[in-house]
């Protein structure tokens, strides 16, 4: 998938980015219950756990990521 160009997205495009959105937003939910239940969990793999937090993270910067692209600033 490209990144940011000047050219409007084509309705193919937009549709690719908004499945793929759905995907992580998807993924990005169930972490974040899977990150709940272990951090109640006192003997849980602290490792594991950032990794899981760090997933998440990345998630969150790639869900931000395309929703701009969907989205465009629009320049005042």
């Amino acid at each position: 998938m490209s990144y940011v160009t000047d050219f409007p997205l084509t309705e193919d495009e937009k549709a690719q980015i908004a499945s793929r959105l759905q995907a992580l937003e998807t993924e990005h939910h169930d972490l974040d219950d899977v990150i709940g239940r272990l951090a109640r969990d006192p003997g849980v793999d602290q490792l594991q756990l950032r990794r899981l937090k760090k997933r998440k993270l990345f998630l969150k910067d790639q869900i931000q990521r395309l929703r701009a692209r969907l989205i465009p600033d629009i320049l005042a």
